[in-house]
Formats: C-alpha cells, structure tokens, sequence
C-alpha cells in the first residue's frame, strides 16, 4: 500500500525520494566519507558570520583579527575562508589532506561555519531531485548512510540561503 503524496510536494518528500530504493523512505541519506569533494575545486565561496569568526579563531588559539588576515580573503559577497591551490584544483584552507591517510579531513571540525555543517542539504542541492543528482555525482556520501527526514532536511535548508 503506498502513502499518499505529502501536501508539501517537494521532490524529497515523495516515497523513495531518490529512486535507489524501492522502500517507500521518505528524505534523503548522508554520510560523510572525508573525501574532500565539498571543500575543494574551482574557487568558490565560503561565508561566515561574526560569530563564527570568533569560535573559528579560538579553535584556532589566534585572534579575530589575526585569523581574518591569515585565513579569510575578502570576496564579493563578503569574507570567506582562504584557499590553496591542490592537485583537486581549490582547497579550503583548513582541507587537510595529510592527517589522516586516504581522507580529508577538516582542521577546524568541531568550529566549521554553518554553511559546512548544513551541506549536502542546501537550497541549491534541493531544488529538484537532478540537482541533488549532480552534486551527489561529485559527493560520495550522498544518497548513503543514515535517513534524513523531510523535515529535518527542510530545517537545514532554511538556515542558510545557498
């Protein structure tokens, strides 16, 4: 017996939002496997709030201003984090590719800004199920692991506006 279509219709609400399964789940899996994927390529933005310069810089053990002049660079849309070039073409700044053999993993993890936090479920990545297709192509934690829940992916799209 199938569910009726939520009245919300957005693509990830239907049953088996993705097509990988024939179990009638609603959401989307996630999990991250430290490849790197989404902290790095071509050079692209990542913002961050006052705050978050903050905890970033104390994660750091520098201070504000010294964290914004070694770690971020001004941009049109405003400060984001630094990046160095690698063989995978950008880097975040704080991508470390070294610590821990076949991964990448974040210096700044447990201080990453909101944007890194609400990946891979972004407004962008949910506008249709094709483009939640293309960047699952370059993210292979995407469509594994762990459910999400229509709703609680609805509440990580909506804190931030990418």
């Amino acid at each position: 017996m199938r569910l009726p279509e939520p009245e919300s219709g957005e693509w990830f609400d239907r049953p088996d939002p993705t097509g990988l399964t024939e179990t009638g789940e609603r959401g989307l899996r996630f999990s991250c496997t430290m490849c790197g994927a989404c902290c790095t390529g071509p050079s692209g933005f990542v913002l961050f709030t006052d705050d978050e310069a903050d905890a970033m810089a104390a994660a750091m053990g520098v201070s504000r201003d010294e964290f914004l002049t070694r770690y971020t660079r001004e941009t049109v849309l405003g400060r984001s984090l630094a990046e160095k070039p690698s063989p995978f073409g950008q880097d975040c700044v704080f991508l470390d590719r070294d610590r821990v053999p076949g991964r990448a993993v974040c210096g700044l993890y447990e201080a990453r800004p909101e944007q890194c936090r609400t990946w891979p479920f972004w407004k962008s990545n949910l506008r249709t199920r094709r483009n939640w297709e293309q960047a699952a192509a370059r993210c292979p934690g995407m469509n594994k692991g762990p459910l999400t829940d229509p709703e609680t992916v609805r509440l990580t799209r909506d804190r931030l506006d990418i």
